[in-house]
């Protein structure tokens, strides 16, 4: 048997998780063909072999990224497969800061490409399996999939603003203390918000999230 060559000892996929490692540790800006060749010490044609430029490997990336976190095991109805789904995409977009991004670029430039369908045939197969009306799947799911990457990327921002040295509860105190003390006559909402905001959780607060159009969707009532 012939010996193989560096390119096809080299995979694709273990091109795609040294991207992802840069990409988490670095952004965009620190995923070079460069600095690719030097994490895996191996020449860029054999990278060339299997990706032909930076902008398939950040979609390479991204679908990878995205695979795994639509990998849910079934969890009992549709309503508990959605949130599992939505959670998972959630924690994936907080773990990888540069992929909200990513999943925005490819949502408008390439509605056809590898990720959207995947997102939307995932979930779009709970919301018809919820038993409402045919006409309202297609506006059902995208409400649940633009929620979804809306505040899960808010959140990752959020994340980065604040940076690895500030701590969070630190800051939503402030900001809840900040707000007590607004013109009541101005701001009565922020004023009476301000408590529920200081000791509020991300998770529960995005799932409460998708609880409410799970409910404007069926006409059921919340879970407990």
């Amino acid at each position: 048997m012939a010996p193989r060559t560096r390119a096809e000892a080299l995979s694709r996929e273990r091109i795609v998780e040294a991207a992802v490692a840069l990409l988490d540790a670095d952004g965009e800006r620190g995923l070079t063909f460069r600095t690719l060749t030097e994490r895996l010490s191996t020449g860029p044609g054999a990278i060339y072999w299997h990706v032909p430029n930076k902008g398939a490997l950040l979609d390479a990336a991204t679908a990878f990224v995205i695979s795994t976190a639509l990998t849910v095991e079934p969890a009992g109805s549709p309503q508990d497969e959605i949130r599992a789904i939505g959670l998972s995409l959630f924690e994936a977009i907080e773990r990888h800061p540069w992929l909200g991004q990513q999943l925005a670029l490819q949502l408008s430039r390439s509605p056809r490409g590898s990720v959207t369908p995947r997102i939307f045939e995932s979930v779009g197969q709970r919301v018809s399996a919820l038993g409402v009306p045919e006409a309202t799947w297609f506006t059902a799911t995208s409400a649940l999939v633009h929620y979804i990457f809306g505040a899960a990327g808010q959140n990752a921002a959020n994340s980065r603003v604040l940076g690895p040295g500030v701590d969070r509860a630190e800051f939503l105190r402030a900001a809840a203390d900040a707000w007590e003390e607004l013109d009541p006559e101005e701001f009565p909402f922020l004023r009476a918000v301000a408590a529920e905001a200081r000791d509020h959780d991300d998770r529960e607060q995005f799932l409460t999230g998708i609880e409410l159009i799970l409910v404007g969707m069926t006409g059921g009532s919340r879970r407990p």
